[in-house]
């Protein structure tokens, strides 16, 4: 594993508990930064903190709740000073159903969880971001969010939401020292695989050229750098992980 520099930092990783959020906790922890969890499920949360070691609290957030994302935020920086860098891992994939007779109620829940939840985070954090000059924020999208899968609308589009957010951000904060990236990961092996049917999970994979699913390593790695100092120059962007499915 390449040593990323994060001592010193503040980072904040919501759904942080379990599956890709957990790697990302690992390996800022492993990098030196001061971790924060955001999740749902405290319990597990806690869990994952107590088992990572180094410098990483968890944090009971519902990120559909703004005004539960910004006391969190207060709370975090009057522990630990300014958080500069942001992960929204937090998601959700829902049913496998075709549009026309997709459950409106899963629908909205998908929208709040995984695009408002994304909003409400980033902004929360900006203005200290703002006030101390630097930040690094990367937004969990998918390659679902760029070619759509069938059966998945609503993942799709929300995670296609994701990337829109993440480059008018960016656009946004481009005169600062803030660097605002998603990244575009294929499927990987999680706990998100209880919500798929196995013929949506063999879809997916009949798609990736490598014939596997991403690991969740390889997820944190690439994070690591875009949240890392050494990311100073590229904003807006979107980092594919899709193991040669992505053709744009």
């Amino acid at each position: 594993m390449n040593q990323i520099d994060l001592n010193g930092h503040v980072a904040v990783v919501t759904g942080g508990a379990q599956g890709i959020g957990q790697a990302i906790v690992e390996r800022f922890a492993a990098s030196g930064a001061t971790v924060e969890i955001w999740d749902l499920d405290f319990d597990l949360a806690q869990e994952t903190a107590e088992g990572t070691g180094g410098k990483v609290i968890a944090r009971a957030v519902d990120v559909t709740d703004p005004e539960n994302v910004m006391e969190a935020a207060r709370a975090a920086e009057a522990a630990h000073g300014p958080i500069d860098i942001l992960v929204t891992s937090a998601g959700i994939a829902g049913p496998n159903v075709k549009t026309w007779e997709y459950p409106l109620a899963e629908w909205s829940r998908i929208f709040r969880i995984n695009v408002d939840g994304t909003f409400h985070c980033c902004r929360a954090v900006v203005p200290s971001m703002l006030a101390q000059g630097y930040g690094r924020i990367v937004t969990i999208a998918s390659v679902a969010g760029k070619e759509g899968n069938p059966n998945a609308s609503a993942y799709s589009a929300s995670k296609a939401a994701v990337i829109a957010l993440t480059k008018s951000l960016g656009k946004e904060l481009a005169a600062h020292d803030i660097a605002v990236n998603c990244i575009t990961p294929a499927a990987a092996r999680t706990r998100i695989f209880d919500q798929m049917t196995q013929e949506h999970i063999d879809f997916m994979l009949s798609k990736i050229p490598r014939g596997r699913f991403v690991e969740t390593r390889e997820i944190a790695g690439m994070v690591a750098w875009l949240a890392s100092a050494e990311n100073s120059f590229t904003t807006g962007a979107v980092f594919d992980l899709s193991g040669g499915r992505a053709t744009y």
